[in-house]
């Protein structure tokens, strides 16, 4: 059975979250959790509560623990971009832009996935 949490609205640029969801891709819950934990970078921060909510919601849905979890699939996603103007040189204005992203991860029962 699958098990699915989401994100939305976070506000780190899809760019640099896609970075560190590609490298928990495929692996064992307990396992990603541990190297997110670990991992110095504040960006992971979104991930890490995004996998531990899907995790509980495997666990109070059928009450399976994150070892026998996987991930199944993870997405980053675009969201909207908030656009600003500042000041540029000579004059000019700059615009920049702030990006948003919306994620989503699935896990799936270890056991399920073997049969």
């Amino acid at each position: 059975m699958q098990f699915v949490s989401k994100s939305r609205y976070v506000r780190y640029s899809p760019y640099k979250l896609r970075l560190y969801a590609d490298v928990i891709r495929g692996k064992n819950v307990e396992y990603a959790l541990n190297w997110l934990m670990t991992c110095p970078v504040q960006r992971v921060v979104p991930i890490k509560k995004m996998l531990q909510s899907a995790a509980a919601n495997a666990k109070h849905l059928k009450g399976l623990e994150a070892s026998n979890l996987v991930i199944k699939d993870i997405r980053v996603d675009e969201g909207p971009m908030y656009r600003y103007y500042r000041p540029g040189a000579m004059g000019r204005a700059n615009i920049y832009r702030r990006r948003f992203s919306h994620m989503r991860v699935t896990v799936e029962n270890l056991q399920d996935k073997k049969d």
